[in-house]
């Protein structure tokens, strides 16, 4: 198979153009010192994108109303309470993945 030089000189640009609006403020960031009202504020940064993703999975939207997707909810309630009791983050993401996986198996 070859590799047309657009298409390659493409997907190096779209890798570029994701990755250094990743990249580029750790590195402006890792040599200064940050307020600490904005380094408060960046704590909670990753309880808000973990709580967006758990609500927009638990919930269902068609047409006009809203309705709670109940195998997410399910496996969420447990899954919250191993994570508040180890703390872990690869603990509570492998018990949520093998919850949802019986659930779907046993469903």
């Amino acid at each position: 198979m070859s590799i047309n030089a657009y298409i390659l000189m493409v997907i190096i640009g779209c890798a570029l153009v994701t990755m250094i609006p990743r990249v580029v403020p750790f590195l402006v960031v890792r040599n200064i010192s940050l307020p600490v009202p904005v380094l408060k504020w960046l704590s909670y940064v990753p309880v808000c994108i973990l709580t967006a993703l758990v609500v927009k999975d638990c919930m269902i939207q068609s047409n006009d109303s809203l309705t709670v997707n109940w195998q997410v909810t399910v496996v969420l309630v447990p899954t919250l309470l191993i994570a508040m009791k180890t703390k872990s983050l690869s603990m509570t993401v492998i018990s949520g993945v093998v919850l949802m996986a019986g659930l779907r198996l046993w469903v």
